[in-house]
Protein backbone atom coordinates (compact mmCIF):
# COMPACT_ATOMS: atom_id res chain seq x y z
CA UNK A 1 0.00 0.00 0.00
CA UNK A 2 2.96 2.31 0.21
CA UNK A 3 4.68 2.86 -3.15
CA UNK A 4 3.66 0.54 -5.91
CA UNK A 5 4.50 2.83 -8.81
CA UNK A 6 4.13 0.09 -11.42
CA UNK A 7 0.31 0.14 -11.16
CA UNK A 8 -2.02 2.99 -12.18
CA UNK A 9 -3.16 5.13 -9.28
CA UNK A 10 -6.89 4.26 -9.59
CA UNK A 11 -6.03 0.58 -9.26
CA UNK A 12 -3.84 1.32 -6.27
CA UNK A 13 -6.70 3.20 -4.63
CA UNK A 14 -9.05 0.26 -5.15
CA UNK A 15 -6.54 -2.21 -3.74
CA UNK A 16 -5.87 0.01 -0.75
CA UNK A 17 -9.57 0.35 -0.08
CA UNK A 18 -10.12 -3.40 -0.26
CA UNK A 19 -7.27 -4.02 2.16
CA UNK A 20 -8.54 -1.42 4.61
CA UNK A 21 -12.20 -2.36 4.43
CA UNK A 22 -12.06 -6.13 4.20
CA UNK A 23 -8.93 -7.23 6.03
CA UNK A 24 -10.15 -10.65 7.06
CA UNK A 25 -11.20 -11.55 3.54
CA UNK A 26 -7.53 -11.83 2.68
CA UNK A 27 -7.27 -14.91 4.92
CA UNK A 28 -8.92 -17.60 2.85
CA UNK A 29 -7.99 -20.60 4.96
CA UNK A 30 -8.12 -21.07 8.71
CA UNK A 31 -4.44 -20.30 9.12
CA UNK A 32 -2.85 -17.24 10.67
CA UNK A 33 -0.57 -14.94 8.72
CA UNK A 34 3.18 -15.15 9.24
CA UNK A 35 4.55 -12.93 11.99
CA UNK A 36 7.83 -11.14 11.20
CA UNK A 37 8.88 -11.37 14.86
CA UNK A 38 9.68 -15.02 15.44
CA UNK A 39 9.58 -14.74 19.24
CA UNK A 40 6.14 -13.13 19.31
CA UNK A 41 3.01 -14.81 20.65
CA UNK A 42 1.33 -14.62 17.25
CA UNK A 43 -2.09 -15.76 16.14
CA UNK A 44 -2.27 -19.55 16.01
CA UNK A 45 -5.25 -19.95 13.72
CA UNK A 46 -8.24 -18.24 12.16
CA UNK A 47 -11.69 -19.60 12.99
CA UNK A 48 -14.54 -18.93 10.57
CA UNK A 49 -17.80 -18.37 12.45
CA UNK A 50 -21.04 -19.12 10.60
CA UNK A 51 -24.04 -17.50 12.33
CA UNK A 52 -26.21 -20.33 11.04
CA UNK A 53 -24.17 -22.80 13.10
CA UNK A 54 -23.30 -20.46 15.98
CA UNK A 55 -26.17 -17.96 16.27
CA UNK A 56 -25.13 -17.07 19.82
CA UNK A 57 -22.02 -17.99 21.78
CA UNK A 58 -20.44 -17.37 25.16
CA UNK A 59 -21.10 -19.47 28.24
CA UNK A 60 -21.77 -16.50 30.50
CA UNK A 61 -24.99 -15.92 28.57
CA UNK A 62 -25.69 -18.95 26.39
CA UNK A 63 -25.34 -22.75 26.54
CA UNK A 64 -23.02 -22.81 23.51
CA UNK A 65 -19.62 -21.30 22.80
CA UNK A 66 -17.05 -21.49 20.03
CA UNK A 67 -15.29 -24.81 19.28
CA UNK A 68 -12.00 -23.95 20.91
CA UNK A 69 -9.32 -26.43 21.91
CA UNK A 70 -7.73 -26.53 25.32
CA UNK A 71 -5.43 -23.53 25.68
CA UNK A 72 -7.09 -21.46 22.92
CA UNK A 73 -8.50 -18.00 23.60
CA UNK A 74 -10.32 -15.38 21.56
CA UNK A 75 -9.61 -11.77 22.53
CA UNK A 76 -12.54 -9.36 22.24
CA UNK A 77 -12.70 -5.68 23.14
CA UNK A 78 -15.83 -3.62 23.76
CA UNK A 79 -16.91 0.04 23.87
CA UNK A 80 -14.32 1.73 21.65
CA UNK A 81 -12.79 3.13 19.72
CA UNK A 82 -11.15 5.70 21.97
CA UNK A 83 -8.09 7.49 20.56
CA UNK A 84 -5.02 7.24 22.74
CA UNK A 85 -6.18 4.29 24.82
CA UNK A 86 -7.31 2.07 21.94
CA UNK A 87 -4.02 2.99 20.24
CA UNK A 88 -2.13 1.49 23.19
CA UNK A 89 -4.17 -1.70 22.87
CA UNK A 90 -3.44 -1.87 19.14
CA UNK A 91 0.28 -1.37 19.76
CA UNK A 92 0.37 -4.21 22.30
CA UNK A 93 -1.46 -6.52 19.90
CA UNK A 94 0.77 -5.56 16.97
CA UNK A 95 3.93 -6.11 19.00
CA UNK A 96 2.86 -9.72 19.58
CA UNK A 97 1.27 -10.19 16.10
CA UNK A 98 -2.08 -10.91 17.70
CA UNK A 99 -5.49 -10.39 16.08
CA UNK A 100 -8.61 -9.55 18.08
CA UNK A 101 -12.23 -8.52 17.60
CA UNK A 102 -13.48 -5.05 18.49
CA UNK A 103 -17.18 -4.61 19.27
CA UNK A 104 -17.64 -0.91 18.60
CA UNK A 105 -20.16 1.57 19.93
CA UNK A 106 -21.60 3.40 16.94
CA UNK A 107 -21.39 6.84 18.48
CA UNK A 108 -17.68 6.38 19.13
CA UNK A 109 -17.15 5.09 15.60
CA UNK A 110 -18.92 8.16 14.22
CA UNK A 111 -16.71 10.43 16.34
CA UNK A 112 -13.50 8.62 15.39
CA UNK A 113 -13.87 7.07 11.92
CA UNK A 114 -10.11 7.13 11.41
CA UNK A 115 -9.73 4.78 14.38
CA UNK A 116 -12.29 2.38 12.91
CA UNK A 117 -10.34 2.26 9.66
CA UNK A 118 -7.06 1.84 11.52
CA UNK A 119 -8.38 -1.19 13.41
CA UNK A 120 -9.62 -2.74 10.18
CA UNK A 121 -6.38 -1.93 8.38
CA UNK A 122 -4.43 -3.77 11.06
CA UNK A 123 -6.44 -6.90 10.31
CA UNK A 124 -8.68 -7.08 13.36
CA UNK A 125 -12.33 -8.10 13.08
CA UNK A 126 -14.93 -5.44 13.73
CA UNK A 127 -18.21 -6.21 15.47
CA UNK A 128 -21.10 -4.05 16.60
CA UNK A 129 -22.21 -2.96 20.06
CA UNK A 130 -25.26 -0.69 19.53
CA UNK A 131 -25.35 3.07 18.91
CA UNK A 132 -24.86 4.41 22.44
CA UNK A 133 -24.64 1.41 24.79
CA UNK A 134 -28.16 1.51 26.27
CA UNK A 135 -30.07 -1.11 28.20
CA UNK A 136 -31.68 -2.59 25.10
CA UNK A 137 -33.79 -5.05 27.10
CA UNK A 138 -35.57 -2.14 28.78
CA UNK A 139 -36.55 -0.44 25.51
CA UNK A 140 -39.51 -1.14 23.21
CA UNK A 141 -38.39 -3.71 20.66
CA UNK A 142 -38.62 -1.32 17.72
CA UNK A 143 -36.54 1.29 19.56
CA UNK A 144 -33.94 -1.33 20.45
CA UNK A 145 -33.74 -2.54 16.85
CA UNK A 146 -33.38 1.05 15.68
CA UNK A 147 -30.52 1.59 18.14
CA UNK A 148 -28.78 -1.56 16.91
CA UNK A 149 -29.20 -0.46 13.29
CA UNK A 150 -27.95 3.05 14.00
CA UNK A 151 -24.82 1.57 15.55
CA UNK A 152 -24.25 -0.67 12.53
CA UNK A 153 -24.78 2.29 10.19
CA UNK A 154 -22.25 4.40 12.06
CA UNK A 155 -19.54 1.75 11.90
CA UNK A 156 -20.30 0.98 8.25
CA UNK A 157 -20.12 4.68 7.40
CA UNK A 158 -16.75 4.93 9.11
CA UNK A 159 -15.49 1.87 7.22
CA UNK A 160 -16.95 2.44 3.79
CA UNK A 161 -18.16 6.01 3.65
CA UNK A 162 -21.70 4.76 3.02
CA UNK A 163 -24.39 4.11 5.61
CA UNK A 164 -25.79 0.59 5.69
CA UNK A 165 -27.61 -1.55 8.23
CA UNK A 166 -26.02 -4.66 6.70
CA UNK A 167 -22.91 -5.39 8.78
CA UNK A 168 -19.67 -6.28 7.01
CA UNK A 169 -18.99 -8.71 9.84
CA UNK A 170 -22.15 -10.33 11.24
CA UNK A 171 -21.01 -10.18 14.87
CA UNK A 172 -22.98 -8.30 17.56
CA UNK A 173 -22.68 -8.05 21.33
CA UNK A 174 -25.43 -6.68 23.55
CA UNK A 175 -24.43 -3.91 25.95
CA UNK A 176 -24.31 -5.37 29.45
CA UNK A 177 -25.20 -8.75 27.79
CA UNK A 178 -28.83 -7.66 28.17
CA UNK A 179 -30.72 -9.39 25.38
CA UNK A 180 -34.35 -10.41 24.97
CA UNK A 181 -35.78 -13.44 23.17
CA UNK A 182 -37.35 -11.13 20.58
CA UNK A 183 -34.09 -9.31 19.86
CA UNK A 184 -32.13 -12.55 19.73
CA UNK A 185 -34.64 -13.93 17.23
CA UNK A 186 -34.47 -10.73 15.19
CA UNK A 187 -30.67 -10.90 14.90
CA UNK A 188 -30.71 -14.62 14.13
CA UNK A 189 -33.11 -14.04 11.24
CA UNK A 190 -30.72 -11.39 9.92
CA UNK A 191 -27.83 -13.84 10.03
CA UNK A 192 -25.99 -11.95 12.78
CA UNK A 193 -24.18 -13.98 15.45
CA UNK A 194 -24.59 -12.72 19.02
CA UNK A 195 -21.47 -12.88 21.19
CA UNK A 196 -21.44 -13.21 24.90
CA UNK A 197 -18.20 -14.21 26.63
CA UNK A 198 -16.82 -17.19 28.48
CA UNK A 199 -15.07 -15.03 31.08
CA UNK A 200 -13.79 -11.50 31.55
CA UNK A 201 -11.37 -9.29 33.44
CA UNK A 202 -14.03 -7.17 35.18
CA UNK A 203 -12.02 -4.20 33.95
CA UNK A 204 -14.97 -1.84 34.47
CA UNK A 205 -14.11 -2.01 38.17
CA UNK A 206 -11.46 0.20 39.69
CA UNK A 207 -8.20 -1.71 40.07
CA UNK A 208 -4.55 -1.50 39.12
CA UNK A 209 -3.23 -3.15 35.95
CA UNK A 210 -1.42 -5.62 38.18
CA UNK A 211 -4.63 -6.52 40.00
CA UNK A 212 -6.43 -6.93 36.70
CA UNK A 213 -3.69 -9.22 35.40
CA UNK A 214 -3.90 -11.41 38.50
CA UNK A 215 -7.69 -11.58 38.26
CA UNK A 216 -7.69 -12.38 34.54
CA UNK A 217 -4.96 -15.02 34.65
CA UNK A 218 -6.67 -16.70 37.58
CA UNK A 219 -9.89 -16.95 35.62
CA UNK A 220 -8.00 -18.14 32.57
CA UNK A 221 -6.42 -20.97 34.52
CA UNK A 222 -9.86 -21.98 35.74
CA UNK A 223 -11.43 -22.04 32.27
CA UNK A 224 -8.36 -23.07 30.21
CA UNK A 225 -9.95 -21.67 27.01
CA UNK A 226 -12.66 -19.33 25.81
CA UNK A 227 -13.86 -15.96 24.58
CA UNK A 228 -12.36 -13.25 26.76
CA UNK A 229 -14.08 -9.88 27.21
CA UNK A 230 -11.93 -6.78 27.69
CA UNK A 231 -12.58 -3.05 27.13
CA UNK A 232 -10.20 -1.08 24.94
CA UNK A 233 -11.21 2.35 26.36
CA UNK A 234 -10.00 1.26 29.81
CA UNK A 235 -6.48 2.53 30.46
CA UNK A 236 -5.89 -0.17 33.09
CA UNK A 237 -6.52 -2.79 30.41
CA UNK A 238 -4.26 -1.08 27.89
CA UNK A 239 -1.49 -1.04 30.49
CA UNK A 240 -2.14 -4.63 31.55
CA UNK A 241 -2.31 -6.10 28.05
CA UNK A 242 1.43 -6.47 27.22
CA UNK A 243 2.00 -8.49 30.40
CA UNK A 244 -1.09 -10.62 29.72
CA UNK A 245 0.08 -11.44 26.20
CA UNK A 246 3.47 -12.44 27.58
CA UNK A 247 1.68 -14.64 30.13
CA UNK A 248 -0.22 -16.37 27.35
CA UNK A 249 2.99 -17.14 25.51
CA UNK A 250 4.89 -18.28 28.59
CA UNK A 251 2.05 -20.62 29.60
CA UNK A 252 1.51 -22.10 26.15
CA UNK A 253 -1.85 -20.50 25.35
CA UNK A 254 -2.83 -19.83 21.74
CA UNK A 255 -4.70 -16.95 20.12
CA UNK A 256 -7.58 -17.70 17.76
CA UNK A 257 -8.82 -14.95 15.45
CA UNK A 258 -12.52 -15.12 14.59
CA UNK A 259 -13.75 -14.03 11.16
CA UNK A 260 -17.03 -14.40 9.27
CA UNK A 261 -17.59 -17.64 7.41
CA UNK A 262 -17.22 -17.43 3.66
CA UNK A 263 -20.46 -16.19 2.19
CA UNK A 264 -21.09 -19.47 0.44
CA UNK A 265 -21.11 -21.31 3.78
CA UNK A 266 -23.62 -19.05 5.50
CA UNK A 267 -26.96 -20.83 5.49
CA UNK A 268 -29.98 -19.10 3.98
CA UNK A 269 -32.91 -18.95 6.36
CA UNK A 270 -36.56 -18.15 5.76
CA UNK A 271 -37.75 -18.24 9.38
Amino acid sequence: MRKMSSAPRPILNIVAALIALAPVALIGSAQAAECPRKDALGTSRVLEVDPATYPRVGLKSFPQTLPLRDGEVVLTFDDGPTPGITDKVLTALATECVQATFFMVGRNAADHPDMVRKIARLGHSIGYHSWDHPHLNKMPADHAEANINRGIEAVQTALRGTASTVPSTPFFRFPYFESTPALLGHLEKRGIAVFGADFWASDWNKMTPEEELKLLTGRLEGHRKGIILLHDPQMRTAEMLPAFLRYLQEHNYHIVHIVPAAMKTVSDRTH
